[in-house]
């Protein structure tokens, strides 16, 4: 599959590839996509339910991370002429947050896909801000059957 550099920012459409809905959705932008990566953007805002105080917290972050792998997920399917599929996380290893973001930040999810066999996907996936390194991981997500 071709990489493809993309700005999608419709919600409803968005929304329609992950299995997640408001207020649990932590992806509100696509901006770049191949067969073995993903780029998401996520704005945060104040109403979030991940957000304490002016941070967006460790929770958050995991989450957003994992939509991210969601979202690669459905955009394949979408392009595939499938429904999205819902999944779940199957696995958290290596998580290391080194720093919590402003309410209003743009986040910068990046997922590089490792491994992806019969439905289950092992990732490795970090969040940024202006190019300072949020929060990483390591994770395997599972397709529900």
């Amino acid at each position: 599959m071709n990489p493809l550099n993309v700005h999608i920012t419709d919600r409803d459409f968005l929304q329609k590839l992950i299995p997640q809905k408001s207020p649990f959705v932590m992806v509100d932008k696509l901006l770049y996509f191949s067969g073995n990566k993903i780029i998401s953007g996520f704005t945060v805002p104040s109403t979030n339910i991940f957000a304490s105080g002016d941070r967006f917290t460790e929770p958050g972050l995991i989450e957003n991370m994992a939509q991210t792998v969601a979202l690669h997920t459905g955009y394949s399917f979408y392009l595939d002429r499938q429904p999205a599929p819902v999944g779940y996380i199957g696995a958290i290893k290596r998580a290391e947050v080194l720093s919590l973001p402003q309410i209003g930040s743009e986040l910068r999810t990046t997922v590089e896909i490792l491994h992806d066999i019969m439905g289950v996907t092992l990732v490795k996936a970090k969040v940024a801000l202006d190019g300072t390194l949020l929060a990483t991981s390591e994770m395997k997500t599972i397709l529900a059957k």
